[in-house]
């Protein structure tokens, strides 16, 4: 596996391909990390993984300076699910000038949910994954694997891609599980060994939500997030929603809204640590 840190040796190293398959992370991996690459492999002439702490998407409370930075293990998860190549920038080779030109998503996808929650997260996102674009995939092309379970990051990419028409095809990669049920996560590794194994109830609040939402009448719907939100808070959790949206675009279920086009989606805290998960249905 090469290792690239400047933009020019990246482009050097992919000059001879023609159809790069991206992974970006943000490092700390875990096997759900892996697994796309690995699903990334068959997709492209070369894999191509890049792992950057983007400051741009952490509001000034949270974990930038202390989110765990794994590098020895994340380059040996790497070279052994086969990348080709790990973009590795360093913050003066990403921005090497302040990133005064950013990318703002779609108020109507991008401000509610986490958006809502942690306001300017996607103007970051945005804007980091279309400058990596612009390394690993500017100049042929190619895919880019995101995972299921930043379930709104995926949609939002996936919108920025189709409005500037980047000649990117954005992949979905389902996501991976613990075996009780929880979505691996870079911060899970905050939990006490206590709260790990309260987390899956984060996991089992979303499956109960989808549940009901099918056996519920139409005029009854209403009240079930609020009975969901409910009973986390009383295990002691701290959550910012549990809801059903339509796959399509996020907005509100409605009545009319058939099973097989919904998604039930849950951010909650538990202790100190922020979890996320979603269960399509």
């Amino acid at each position: 596996m090469l290792i690239t840190h400047s933009i020019a040796d990246l482009r050097q190293a992919l000059a001879p391909y023609h159809r790069p398959a991206f992974v970006p992370t943000m490092g700390n991996l875990h096997d759900g990390h892996i697994a796309l690459v690995r699903q990334a492999k068959p997709l492209g002439d070369v894999t191509v993984a890049s792992i950057f702490v983007n400051r741009l998407q952490f509001l000034p409370h949270e974990d930038f300076d202390s989110y765990p930075r794994t590098w020895e293990a994340d380059c040996a998860q790497l070279q052994a699910a086969g990348c080709d190549v790990l973009f590795a920038p360093r913050e003066a080779d990403l921005y090497p000038q302040p990133q005064t030109f950013k990318v703002h998503p779609d108020p109507q996808l991008a401000d509610m949910l986490e958006g809502h929650f942690r306001p300017g997260f996607f103007v970051g996102v945005s804007t980091v994954v279309m400058k990596l674009f612009a390394c690993v995939l500017g100049a042929t092309g190619g895919t880019a694997v995101f995972g299921k379970k930043d379930y709104q990051q995926l949609m939002v990419i996936r919108h920025m891609v189709r409005q500037f028409a980047l000649p990117i095809e954005i992949v979905a990669g389902e996501t991976c599980r613990a075996a009780d049920g929880l979505a691996l996560s870079s911060r899970n590794g905050y939990l006490s060994p206590q709260e790990r194994q309260e987390a899956v109830a984060l996991s089992q609040a979303l499956q109960r939500l989808a549940q009901q939402w099918r056996n519920a009448a139409p005029s009854d719907r209403s009240l079930l997030e609020t009975l969901a939100l409910d009973a986390l808070r009383t295990r002691g959790w701290a959550p910012d929603y549990l809801t059903v949206r339509r796959r399509a675009d996020l907005q509100p279920a409605t009545a009319e809204d058939a099973a097989g086009t919904l998604v039930a989606l849950g951010a909650a805290r538990l202790g100190s640590t922020r979890l996320i998960d979603n269960l399509e249905f």
